[in-house]
């Protein structure tokens, strides 16, 4: 068979049932292999980054998945770095597959023919261009591997075209994956660190990504049980233990925080991260983090640990293989009577969750973002998966959305490119068809890559997108605060075609039309609910996107830090009474 069916061959017996991609001459012997041998799915993306954020979302949405982007030689490639950067940043496994001139001319400035392996290297595991037909079998095999080995992350293979055309001999039926390494905790190790818990009076312990990535979520609730620990979720950890848990006690960080959970941290004398790495929008300045606490660091990759700061023990292991440990040597603690009392320490956090809330609930006209998340609260449910990656938007949701499953907020978090959300959600909603999507955008993330509602249109790919739109990149705007200046962020324009919008430019309603979508325009808030619930409808039976436009105030400033996570700045008034914020996790208390 020719190498690009052997490829084709190789991916199906990996597991692989879903790609995205666009064709072009240099892959599609790739493409006719793909057609010639079935089982994979392809949808056809409208730009290729944002095939390779389809494949973010998709790998993102269950565990064991592996997304999978395709597109051609030269400016393909290069359109897919953002999506690989993306993805190693948050340790998401993600397969690039791109075509190559022929190997006699790469070196010649042929059409398109770049040294793409050289360009993505930064930003992958590994990035192959495969010179011989004899090793395309290999090399495939060994990015499998990779990807589901120690730290997860994405791999690009490049494939010149006489290469894919090349007959090889291979067998598919005898041909069995690499079994993955992951670095396993002892028993000692874990005893240690336990000890060091046992030995601290106000503990938590800090749930990154990496928990979800293990698949380890329900272990880490057990042992936080088992022990009466308090857990911090980090963004990306968002939904390991639902939000109202009695031992969740908030997010932290400079922007993405609650109130309570800064406070809650603030108060702690020790931390237990696992699968984290420190970020500095969830730390903020170290000295404020790590004064007066002792930390004790898990994570897979033994470089991450030391490298923001030296916690007091670190475990290189794999979040699951961990946590089987923690919960095992916690169950024989607690039978001997050796764990201590902690329902003082977590009935506290739980009382500064009901005392320190956000205010979501104002009636002006135009709109403040905090009422539109208040509305989701109500209409959107806990089976909810929520998508988004970067703004005024995404900072002000994760204050005020509810997460009670892992895998539940799916965030771009280290990366956050405008553009994301409208292809990683389609991703998520292709991986799993039954759970309601639901995307959360400014009007500037929004307008990045809103081409690719089409392919939600063309694929029958349905979602609900609620897009914020103040006319300004909100985010940017109040960052320029500190340098006394707001240029270059405005985005209003008076459109001759829609004069019924005034000042807030794109007639976003009538793009998404053009693209096969639905769309609603909401102008006032107490439309928002409505709007919602016939979004859904309008979803569910017509199988397309549907978005919900929210018309705001032009400035809205959410609350957040520059610096630390002691000083955060509530530029809105807070919650005073329970109906200011009738959708928090538990009534205010005052």
């Amino acid at each position: 068979m020719t190498a690009a069916r052997a490829a084709v061959e190789i991916l199906k017996r990996e597991g692989v049932t879903n790609a995205f991609g666009v064709p072009g001459a240099a892959i599609n012997p790739f493409y006719a292999a793909l057609k010639g041998a079935g089982g994979i799915d392809h949808t056809l993306a409208r730009h290729v980054e944002g095939a390779s954020h389809m494949a973010e979302g998709y790998t993102r949405t269950n565990p064991g998945n592996i997304g999978v982007c395709i597109g051609t030689s030269g400016p393909a490639g290069t359109d897919m770095i953002t999506g690989l950067y993306s993805a190693i940043g948050d340790s998401i496994p993600i397969l690039c597959i791109t075509g190559q001139a022929p190997v006699a001319v790469i070196q010649k400035e042929d059409f398109q023919a770049v040294d793409i392996a050289s360009i993505a290297k930064p930003v992958t595991k590994a990035a192959t261009t495969v010179m011989e037909a004899a090793q395309v079998p290999g090399v495939f095999q060994q990015a499998f591997h990779l990807m589901r080995s120690g730290r997860p992350g994405p791999v690009l293979i490049d494939l010149p075209i006489d290469v894919q055309l090349t007959e090889i001999e291979f067998d598919p039926e005898t041909y069995e994956p690499l079994q993955a390494f992951k670095p396993t905790a002892t028993r000692a190790q874990v005893e240690k660190a336990i000890t060091l818990l046992n030995e601290s009076e106000r503990p938590l312990i800090v749930a990154g990504g990496g928990i979800i990535n293990a698949d380890a979520s329900e272990l880490l609730v057990e042992f936080a049980e088992l022990t009466g620990t308090p857990v911090i979720p980090t963004l990306m950890g968002w939904g390991i233990l639902a939000d109202d848990h009695e031992l969740n006690a908030g997010m932290v960080g400079l922007q993405t925080s609650h109130r309570y959970g800064n406070a809650n941290f603030l108060e702690s004398d020790f931390v237990l991260g696992i699968g984290n790495r420190w970020a500095n929008r969830h730390t903020g300045k170290l000295d404020v983090y790590t004064q007066g606490r002792k930390f004790v660091h898990v994570d897979i990759e033994p470089t991450q640990i030391g490298k923001i700061f030296a916690p007091d023990y670190g475990i290189a292991s794999d979040a699951k293989a961990a946590l089987e440990l923690f919960v095992e040597v916690a169950k024989e603690l607690k039978a001997a009577g050796k764990l201590p009392d902690r329902s003082d320490w977590a009935a506290s956090t739980q009382e500064r969750k009901a005392e320190l809330q956000r205010r979501t609930h104002f009636d002006n006209v135009p709109m403040k973002p905090q009422r539109v998340y208040e509305e989701m609260n109500k209409a959107f449910g806990p089976e909810t998966r929520y998508v988004t990656t970067i703004g005024l938007s995404q900072i002000a949701g994760a204050q005020m959305l509810h997460v009670y499953k892992p895998r539940h907020w799916i965030n771009c978090g280290q990366a956050g490119p405008l553009g994301w959300t409208i292809p990683a959600a389609l991703g998520v909603a292709t991986a799993d068809p039954e759970t309601p999507v639901v995307a959360l955008s400014g009007d500037y993330d929004f307008q990045f890559m809103m081409e690719e509602l089409a392919v939600g249109a063309q694929h029958k790919i349905p979602y609900v997108h609620v897009l914020v739109n103040n006319a300004y990149l909100g985010l940017i705007r109040q960052a320029q605060r500190n340098l006394d200046i707001n240029f270059q962020v405005n985005l209003e324009f008076e459109n001759i075609n829609a004069p019924e919008l005034g000042v807030y430019g794109v007639d976003h309603v009538k793009v998404a039309e053009g693209l096969g979508c639905k769309a609603i325009r909401v102008t006032e808030p107490d439309q928002l609910l409505a709007a919602f619930e016939e979004a859904k409808k309008l979803a569910a039976e017509y199988r397309v996107p549907v978005v919900v436009e929210a018309i705001l105030e032009r400035i809205t400033n959410i609350s957040m830090s520059g610096s630390d996570i002691a000083s955060v700045n509530e530029w809105e008034e807070i919650a005073t009474e329970p109906g200011h914020a009738p959708t928090a996790i538990k009534p205010l208390k005052v």
